[in-house]
């Protein structure tokens, strides 16, 4: 082999220099392995992806090796998946079937799966033999291949089987690290941060200040071998290997010390407790450095809770880690966006934990920072799980008390004011400048980041970080390399300021701009002014999104200068950017402040006493006759001069927070570097709100000592204009919140105003900030029962005494530190007060919840909030929004009202029209008000009350607008806003039907063009404006429901359109999804494959084809309109065809839809390259209500994750076809297409394809293989074809399945419901169950027709018959043992005696006292337990829901006649439809005077004779008759029977009649419901029996019954 100059340089462990660091290595490699390692065979296993790089270079050296060695290699898949048992056997099978021996060499080419895996073969083989690393990753070189660690996966953790092998080199070639992508590359500088932050400050230091350069230097590929020897190596090149051979070197000293890991070594695992947790539950779409990267600063966050670490060195550290862009917490989009983010709850977190070697037993234990550079102990410390929690929870609360460091003496962190003038001011400024008390927060790391990106300032540390260098750039600013936009998240400070900024920056192309852009909030908050000010001089700013709002594009043409004028009434920033950038203008600036009352002047005055610190001094010009200030500033040019160290003050605004703490508990608190001397309006605050509020007030220059009155003894303050000091009006607000004293004298309101009250003025820019804060206030006070009013710049608070408030409130946050902070002291008196989003805090006291412990002496609490973990609705944010009120849109005349209605009925909510609220406000009414004013004056009004709804019933409401609501922008863009909070529904209805409703309506007035043309205008609005669409086709329904003469037998047929509204409203609300209840484990679940090209043709026959199964499959990619049916191949289908397709069939079943939308290339006929149309589909689906959407993951993640990120309570069904026959179910490819699917997916889907029963095996084998995974999710797993046949079968999860009724099969192989039925009962897997009828006399019962029709027709092996008995005795006790017993029908006279059997009742069967149905349930340990249920109600109710006619959209009163046990059924149905009034009638008295007291929470009225009720209460629109037919009687002759008359049937709307008597079938009561005419609906006892059979087949069997077929057959017996 020829000889090749190599400089490498050495780092030693375990007392070898055996670590070679250099680039372009592989010839040195081979020669180094082959002289010093002699062996036979030298085998290197790399995986494919590396391979293909790298693996040919080392053949041909290996080749050139003057050697008789064997050199064998092996290739692996890429990825964790490799990481397995599997995988290792594979190896060593491939070792000995090449008879390799003890003197192997193993060399491990790849990166940390391969080392960790080949390692571990190493250790195992021969029972050890010699192994070399070379790490092909940054990760693998700085960590895992260093200290002899190896290891396998399981599926219950990571690395959890391996072993301690050293390597006998360990090759880093930096060179590889050229081909590693810069994600990979950012993934190993975790662990190098990680190192430097535990060992060594002086290379944190340089890792913070040389970002830029290490990545410069793996971005610019080395040519001819540069940097294999010293003399080639570039400054980038020796600046990166330092940096690793130095992460290597601290690694490899830990090791030489504790190679065991009994205690020092532990240190290497800083950031991974809680980074491998969160790791468990995001792998493989975060990596390994990702998600230690967010370690480490959670366990930062832990040491600093602790009072070990100061905030300076978790602010560095994150940093640091942003730096190298790493994500630093679990909100970081990167994460928050996946599907499994929602599994990072912390219980599963602190379980994950619990199995960490580090730990001891039960005990956790961290690594804990005590400054960078060093740890706490030289070991992993013993952390207590609260403290964890704490740190990982979302919310926190506050546990009451006095605080115990009472007297307190404490600084709060520095000004945001100061400190992001100080920086700006710094940065353009000549000079270095040190800044002391800098405010390390999320706002000033913004303006750092800026800073740089303009290249206007150098920023490093001193004094482990609590001093700042700015080296000023002497303004001097450039654009951002390659066009970067400069993100300011929600930091309304460094938006405005650096708005003027980016005016003073040069480009050599003129071309160029500067884009300024943010976070939602901040694009809504304005900063129109100020851009305006600026234009008006010249400068050149666009508006990219919405005007007056970021983002911002800016022309870099210098700040011309002169005569500026600016509108200062809405944020006093406005004129401290302009202040703050004049010197730098062209020519001398005179700034003349306009529009009247000048906001928060005190910020002003502070900007100019900064800018005189600095060097340049602001005249301000004042009246010549009056002397009195003037609104007009001038600003000489110039450049500031930094001086050499500025000292920030500490945060004013932040102060009133413990001092607020100790006016509320009674105590005292001492604030150092706050005085009457501090340039900040908020200093004033404690003489002016504390003091007259009653506490006692000490200020000197420098410090600001309060003491509390006794707890409870607050006063009100009367009138405080906090102008001054705008940002702390939260803090008083909820002081005034419990301040019930009266005012001081002089201060008592003089207009009658309650002496409690606080009124507060002079705030209106609150409404502008971080979020509307004056509304914020008002409603989260709301929530403690604290009454406010608002003000037009203020508002007013209304003391309430302590012992009032309502404990246990959840406050919202609006992502708002101050709102926050202001509740945290309310919480220190309130139990239970929970703060939500407590991080929002780190925008100016990031150790907020820490200093509230550690300084103050009050205890908080960790609160993990459950219910935000769920991903957003359509088009939503990520919150709670159940309760989220829904709002209706659409044409007048479309069924908002109707809708509404019922949707309030389904959802228990409140109704509310706006034409009605517009009307109590404007008596005059729409038409009138339309004809004095003009539609321009109603639609302001109608956007007006639009806002003031939203704000008073934003929850728990259904709120139906106006038809003309989408007319004007300002309505438009509050109906988008909403859209992130809860649901805004579109209904839609036929525009013909709309016409014609509208021909007819006369209260609102004329449109004054054709409806057709207001139509068309305003359809892309209401589509633009809505989350949701619901499709009222009322004209189809009323046309076939007009066709039924005897709606007694309609069961099967049509739908309510309550059935779905229920269903549509229930389901995007999340109050009860409609998914599929057999989807859990231990159950099977089907679905129906529909493959009609129009769905209407299969509308009569749906009830049969989808009898058994569980959901219905619509294939979009099969639909054809009628147009198209002669089209052939890939076909898209017109998004309103397949929104009219999907109305269609949900008027035909309840069942959830899945949405299919199949590629040419997986099966389907919809083109593969069309993605845009088809996620244009798949968010049509989710608009309408669609329970689950099949997404191929095959389609472009970027489009996938915003899919999902909008899905709402739909599921994505992530699947993969493969139709080839060369997939292998036990290859690892599949285990990465399953590894993609379950990251995407609630439900994972993967389609192969048999060529022999053996296929099927292995897919079982797969399923096991992956439901073992702790966190599985349910999987379908299908072979196509004859031979797949058997996988069909025995998949559990949604089993594809045909019916004979279909035109094709949607794929080869599928199978029937009922063939795999059999084919289980066969194969054993569905054993025969026998069901009985208990009860007596029985012969004539319809049940065993109806549910051996069932079984039949399901293909079920079971047999229902009749078990006549006397009584309930040891024959009954004898069957329901029986382990071959499925489940009985109770009837009389035993459903209250089958009681003591039972091992436990439904909350139903108690509640009514009687049970029909008998249900045995197999418990987790394997036991029986008998349960008992009572279905005559759910009869009941099914039949009274589909038979109201639309006239009645929620009954008020019902009547029942009879009091026997079917009454109490009756009653309970009753009061589960939310019937208000429920009248009895029954000739005994004592008997139903009995049932009234057996239900003490309905309102039941007996009454004494039909047709008068009492109180002139309203006529019943449903009645129910218990009694037997022969009780009844239409003669007035029959003394024996009761007589009815047509006084029942009063209600002029009609209603609902059931007779629960079987015989005859025309009852009395049913022949005069039906000469009463025909708005009442009639329903037969036999309807009652098979509605509640319907739901006891599908307790017992988990499947919906073939209702057509039994209907017939039912109907047929009854009628013989």
């Amino acid at each position: 082999m020829a000889s090749v100059d190599v400089d490498v340089r050495k780092v030693s462990i375990l007392g070898k220099e055996s670590i070679h660091c250099g680039f372009h290595l592989v010839p040195y490699i081979v020669k180094t392995v082959t002289a010093t390692l002699p062996s036979s065979t030298y085998v290197l296993i790399t995986d494919t992806h590396v391979g293909s790089l790298h693996l040919p270079a080392f053949q041909t050296e290996f080749s050139r090796a003057q050697t008789n060695s064997r050199f064998l290699s092996y290739v692996v898949s890429p990825g964790e998946t490799s990481k397995s048992r599997e995988c290792k056997a594979e190896i060593e099978d491939f070792l000995l079937l090449n008879k390799c021996t003890r003197d192997t060499v193993i060399l491990a080419l790849g990166g940390g799966v391969i080392g960790d895996l080949v390692g571990f073969v190493a250790a195992t083989f021969m029972r050890g033999v010699r192994f070399v690393q070379i790490p092909t990753t940054l990760l693998a070189m700085v960590d895992s291949s260093v200290g002899g660690k190896t290891a396998i996966d399981t599926p219950h953790g990571k690395n959890l089987i391996g072993a301690f092998w050293q390597p006998e080199y360990i090759f880093i070639d930096a060179a590889f690290l050229e081909t590693l992508p810069a994600r990979e590359f950012s993934n190993g500088m975790a662990e190098v941060i990680k190192t430097a932050a535990i060992w060594n400050e002086k290379e944190f230091a340089a890792l913070e200040s040389r970002a830029a350069e290490i990545f410069a230097a793996i971005q610019t590929p080395s040519t001819n071998f540069a940097g294999r020897t010293e003399s080639t190596r570039s400054a980038a090149q020796e600046l990166l290997l330092s940096v690793i051979a130095g992460s290597i070197g601290v690694k490899a000293h830990i090791v030489t010390i504790d190679e065991r890991e009994t205690g020092l070594r532990n240190l290497v695992n800083f950031g991974h407790t809680i980074g491998h947790a969160i790791e468990a539950v995001l792998t493989p779409a975060m990596l390994h450095g990702e998600c230690v990267a967010v370690g480490m600063v959670l366990e930062a966050e832990v040491a600093r809770s602790l009072g070990i670490l100061s905030q300076v060195a978790v602010g560095r550290l994150t940093r640091v880690l942003k730096a190298y862009n790493l994500p630093v917490s679990l909100s970081d989009p990167r994460i928050a966006s996946l599907p499994a983010a929602r599994g990072l709850s912390v219980t599963k977190l602190l379980d994950i934990m619990r199995i960490d070697k580090k730990n001891s037993g039960a005990q956790k234990k961290i690594v804990l920072l005590s400054r960078i550079g060093a740890t706490y102990e030289q070991k992993a410390t013993v952390v207590d799980d609260a403290v964890i929690a704490k740190t990982l929870s979302d919310a926190v609360k506050i546990v009451p008390g006095t605080p115990s460091k009472s007297p307190i003496r404490m600084a709060t962190p520095g000004s945001k004011s100061i400190s992001n003038r100080a920086l700006l001011l710094a940065a353009l400024g000549s000079g270095t400048c040190r800044l002391r008390n800098l405010l390390h927060s999320d706002d000033t790391q913004v303006m750092m980041n800026a800073l740089v990106e303009l290249k206007g300032a150098t920023f490093d540390w001193e004094d482990g970080g609590e001093t700042l260098v700015v080296s000023g750039g002497g303004g001097a600013l450039s654009v951002p390399k390659d066009n970067k936009e400069i993100y300011l998240g929600n930091a309304g400070t460094a938006a405005r300021f650096l708005t003027t900024v980016c005016t003073l920056v040069g480009a050599a192309n003129v071309e160029q701009r500067t884009i300024i852009t943010g976070n939602a909030r901040m694009k809504q908050r304005p900063i129109g002014p100020l851009v305006e000010a600026l234009r008006a001089n010249g400068s050149t700013i666009d508006y990219i999104e919405s005007q007056g709002c970021l983002p911002l594009s800016i022309a870099p043409a210098g700040l011309k200068g002169s005569h500026i004028r600016l509108a200062a009434s809405v944020s006093s920033q406005y004129v401290s950017s302009i202040l703050l950038c004049a010197p730098y203008a062209t020519e001398s600036v005179t700034l003349e402040l306009t529009g009247g009352q000048v906001i928060s002047q005190p910020y002003i005055d502070m900007t100019i006493a900064m800018m005189k610190t600095f060097g340049v001094v602001v005249e301000r010009l004042t009246d010549s006759e009056t002397g009195q200030p003037l609104d007009v500033y001038r600003i000489p040019k110039g450049t500031y001069t930094n001086p050499a160290v500025y000292n920030i003050e500490s945060d004013a605004s932040s102060a009133t927070y413990p001092l607020a703490i100790a006016a509320i508990t009674g105590t005292t608190c001492t604030i150092e570097n706050i005085g009457y001397g501090s340039l900040q309006g908020d200093a004033r605050f404690a003489k002016e709100v504390l003091e007259p509020m009653g506490c006692e007030v000490v200020q000197t220059e420098t410090e600001t000592t309060v003491t509390g009155p006794p707890v409870g003894q607050l006063r009100a303050i009367g009138l405080v204009d906090m102008e001054p000091m705008t940002d702390a009006f939260l803090t008083a607000s909820v002081l005034a919140a419990v301040a019930t004293r009266p005012p001081k004298d002089g201060r008592v309101l003089k207009d009658g105003s309650k002496p409690t009250t606080t009124r507060i003025i002079g705030i209106a820019n609150q409404r502008v900030k971080e979020c509307n804060r004056i509304k914020a206030m008002i409603d989260e006070l709301a929530k403690l029962g604290v009454e406010t009013s608002e003000l037009d710049d203020g508002l007013e608070v209304y003391g309430k005494p302590l012992a009032e408030l309502k404990e246990g409130a959840s406050v919202h946050c609006y992502d708002d530190h101050r709102v926050a902070m202001a509740f945290s002291v309310l919480g220190s008196v309130v139990k239970d007060t929970i703060i939500e989003e407590k991080r929002c805090v780190e925008k100016t006291w990031p150790n907020w919840w820490d200093d509230l412990l550690n300084k103050i002496g009050l205890d908080v609490e960790g609160v993990e909030l459950s219910s935000v973990q769920g991903l957003a609705s359509a088009s939503r944010l990520v919150e709670d929004s159940s309760r989220a009120s829904v709002i209706l849109i659409g044409m007048r005349g479309s069924g908002k009202t109707f809708i509404g209605e019922l949707a309030a009925n389904a959802l228990g909510w409140q109704f509310i029209d706006a034409d009605v609220v517009f009307e109590k406000k404007h008596p005059i009414g729409v038409r009138q008000f339309v004809q004095q004013n003009g539609w321009p004056a109603f639609r302001e009004e109608e956007t007006a009350i639009l806002q003031e709804l939203l704000a008073q019933h934003g929850e728990g409401h259904v709120i139906s607008l106006g038809g003309g609501i989408v007319e004007t922008p300002a309505a438009r863009d509050l109906l988008k806003a909403y859209t992130k909070k809860g649901p805004v529904v579109h209904i839609v209805r036929e525009i013909d039907e709309v016409i014609t409703y509208l021909g007819e309506e006369t209260a609102r007035p004329a449109y004054g063009e054709p409806v057709i043309d207001v139509f068309k205008r305003r359809e892309p609005w209401f589509a633009e404006c809505c989350s949701h669409e619901f499709v009222n086709y009322t004209g189809v329904l009323n046309s076939i429901e007009a066709s039924v003469e005897d709606d007694s037998k309609l069961a099967p047929s049509v739908l309510s359109v309550r059935d779905e509204v229920f269903r549509f409203f229930q389901h995007i609300t999340g109050l009860q999804p409609n998914l599929a209840p057999n989807l859990t484990n231990g159950r099977r679940s089907y679905f129906l494959c529909l493959t009609y090209p129009d769905i209407t043709l299969a509308l009569p026959h749906i009830e049969k084809m989808t009898a058994g199964v569980d959901a219905v499959e619509v294939r979009v990619d099969l639909l054809r309109s009628s147009k198209d049916y002669d089209k052939l191949g890939p076909y898209i289908p017109p998004t309103a065809y397949v929104t009219e397709q999907i109305a269609a069939l949900r008027h035909k079943t309840t069942l959830p839809l899945i949405f299919t939308v199949r590629t040419a290339s997986q099966g389907g006929q919809f083109p593969d390259h069309a993605e845009k149309e088809a996620f244009e589909l798949f968010v049509t689906a989710i608009r309408l209500g669609v329970e689950y959407i099949d997404v191929e993951i095959s389609w472009s993640e970027k489009n996938i994750r915003n899919l999902i990120a909008g899905k709402g309570h739909s599921q994505i069904i992530a699947s993969w076809h493969d139709w080839s026959g060369n997939m292998r179910w036990d290859s690892k490819a599949l285990d990465e297409k399953y590894g993609v699917a379950r990251e995407y997916g609630d439900i994972v889907k993967i389609v192969g394809k048999a060529n022999r029963l053996e296929d099927n095996f292995a897919l079982h084998n797969f399923v096991l293989r992956q439901r073992a995974t702790s966190d599985a999710k349910p999987i379908i797993a299908i072979n196509m074809g004859v031979e797949g046949q058997m996988s069909r079968i025995l998949n559990s999860t949604f089993s594809p399945v045909t019916h004979n009724l279909l035109p094709t099969k949607a794929a080869p192989g599928q199978l029937t419901f009922a063939q795999i039925q059999t084919a289980l009962h066969l194969l054993g897997q569905l054993p025969a169950k026998k069901f009985y009828l208990f009860g007596t006399p029985i012969a004539h019962s319809m049940s065993p027709t109806l549910h051996n029709t069932a079984f039949e027709v399901l293909g079920l092996p079971h047999k229902y018959e009749l078990f006549e008995t006397e009584t309930v005795g040891d024959e009954i006790r004898a069957a329901i043992a029986a382990p071959n017993f499925g489940g009985a029908s109770v009837t009389i006279p035993f459903k209250r005696d089958i009681i003591p059997l039972l091992d436990r009742l439904s909350p139903d069967a108690e509640a009514i006292g009687a049970v029909n149905t008998v249900i045995p349930v197999l418990t987790a340990d394997g036991a029986v337990q008998l349960v008992g249920e009572n279905t005559d109600w759910r009869g009941i109710t099914h039949s009274i829901r589909r038979s109201l006619p639309p006239s009645v959209l929620k009954p008020e009163a019902a009547l029942i006649i009879g009091a026997g046990g079917t009454s109490r059924a009756a009653i309970y149905a009753l009061w589960k439809l939310g019937i208000e009034t429920i009248y009895l009638f029954n000739r005994t008295a004592s008997s139903a005077h009995a049932l009234v007291n057996a239900f003490p929470d309905v309102n039941i009225k007996f009454i004494a004779a039909l047709g008068a009720w009492p109180d002139n209460g309203p006529a019943p629109t449903v009645i129910v008759s218990t009694v037997p037919a022969s009780a009844t009687s239409l003669d007035s002759s029959n003394s024996d029977a009761i007589l009815l008359t047509k006084s029942l049937f009063s209600a002029p709307t009609g209603g609902v009649v059931i007779d629960m008597a079987y015989k005859p079938a025309e009852t009395p009561l049913l022949v005069l419901a039906r000469n009463t005419g025909a708005q009442w609906r009639r329903v037969k006892g036999v309807e009652v029996l098979l509605e509640q059979g319907y739901h006891q087949l599908h307790l017992w069997t988990g499947r919906q019954a073939p209702k057509t077929i039994v209907a017939e057959r039912v109907w047929t017996a009854y009628s013989s």
